[in-house]
């Protein structure tokens, strides 16, 4: 999850060069207060069945 908030906020948020970390703090704050505020949800592209065949090197069955 946090990962896909941090892609989130690096292609919302922090499209331009922020040149101190008072601003970038700034942005951020202003950003997740707004993001907060939607109710922003994540959307699962997928069901557990379709990750086990796409990430079957990942997640290997065990069989007893």
């Amino acid at each position: 999850m946090a990962e896909i908030e941090i892609s989130v906020l690096g292609r919302q948020c922090l499209a331009e060069r922020i040149g101190n970390a008072s601003r970038l703090e700034t942005e951020a704050t202003a950003w997740a207060e707004n993001r907060n505020a939607k109710e922003a949800k994540v959307n699962r592209q997928f069901t557990t069945c379709d990750a086990r065949i796409k990430l079957k090197k990942l997640y290997p069955s065990i069989k007893v």
